[in-house]
């Protein structure tokens, strides 16, 4: 992998990431840009104890725009994006429009490919993996930065998701706060080790492989279920057999698996609802152990992947239950969407 760093032309930073060792990324960008304007507020609620970004200035982010004007293809034919060059394999850039942002952490966009007309799916091996190194490599940079205290990966595929801009991307979060949904895990981490004396993360992926009911997909260094308690109709952890807090410490056997896994798994999902139906929207979030916590090293690095459609035609709507006391109610019996995802290897 070659690493080319370099700015654009309102300051922001580009990272190019390449396959190739020889390739050159010397493109300006020619954009007249103004100095990025931000009003990124982190507030405290003293009720629930979590915090909420306040981010005024994402009400003018670009919003559904045509193909040929899409911001994150490369820049061609007299057309500027936020990608100078002609062409490119991983771009990573921070966000124009971020919800973090200086002391309140920072946000950046991860380009998968300069193909505007592929999903993460359609990606080859090569591609997934030198996605992961992207991935990789960002969560250790923004480690070392003191107003970061977490980093989240994540994809956002699908209008029904929210998302904004057709061309396959994700983002990186680098939070200045430990999540809340991070800090129950690491509650009831240390609830069990105190119980039992041994690894709640070890202990969730052995029930599910001794059950074998929600087993999605088995290799020699990943392991894919439903989870036992599902919040979603259709919903898949991804956990490494080697436990380790984040992306940096995986081995070179589970970083030249994850591809072959997690391709097949989004291709599985693209054909839960049956031929003719539209891409399955989802979102797919990595959950990484904080940097400066105790206990950190007993954290399970895991992805978890998750449709908010529910059958052909029909999503899953967080309502009264689920929005007003977060108390899900899933329609879809885990041991069923298994075997779901288990019939659709073959279609």
């Amino acid at each position: 992998m070659k690493k080319t760093v370099t700015t654009l032309a309102d300051g922001r930073e580009l990272i190019y990431y390449d396959s190739a060792d020889d390739v050159v990324r010397d493109a300006a960008d020619q954009r007249p840009l103004d100095a990025v304007s931000t009003s990124s507020e982190i507030r405290h609620d003293p009720l629930l104890g979590d915090s909420v970004a306040i981010a005024s200035h994402r009400q003018g982010r670009t919003y559904h725009p045509p193909a040929d004007e899409c911001p994150l293809c490369p820049s061609r034919e007299g057309r500027h994006s936020e990608i100078p060059d002609a062409d490119y394999d991983v771009a990573v850039f921070e966000n124009r429009f971020p919800s973090l942002a200086g002391d309140s952490g920072r946000c950046e966009v991860v380009c998968f490919t300069s193909d505007h007309e592929v999903s993460f799916a359609g990606l080859t091996e090569v591609q997934a993996a030198l996605v992961l190194e992207a991935w990789t490599d960002r969560t250790a940079d923004l480690a070392e930065l003191p107003q970061v205290a977490q980093v989240f990966c994540f994809e956002n595929r699908g209008a029904e998701i929210g998302v904004t801009l057709g061309h396959p991307h994700g983002q990186i979060y680098g939070y200045p706060f430990v999540t809340p949904r991070t800090e129950q895990m690491l509650r009831s981490m240390e609830t069990h080790r105190a119980e039992t004396g041994r690894n709640l993360f070890d202990d969730v992926v052995a029930r599910e492989l001794a059950d074998g009911d929600r087993i999605v997909l088995e290799g020699e260094h990943w392991v894919a279920f439903v989870p036992y308690a599902a919040h979603w109709p259709y919903e898949v952890h991804l956990h490494p057999r080697r436990r380790v807090p984040d992306l940096r410490e995986l081995d070179a056997g589970a970083r030249t698996e994850f591809p072959q896994i997690y391709l097949e798994l989004l291709r599985r999902f693209d054909r839960i609802f049956g031929p003719g139906e539209p891409p399955t929207p989802y979102i797919s979030a990595w959950h990484q152990a904080p940097f400066r916590v105790p206990g950190r090293e007993e954290f399970g690095l895991h992805l978890e992947l998750f449709t908010i459609r529910r059958t052909s035609g029909k999503l899953k709507f967080l309502a009264g239950s689920e929005s007003g006391m977060n108390v899900f109610i899933n329609d879809v019996p885990p041991e069923a969407a298994a075997q779901r995802l288990r019939e659709v290897a073959s279609e």
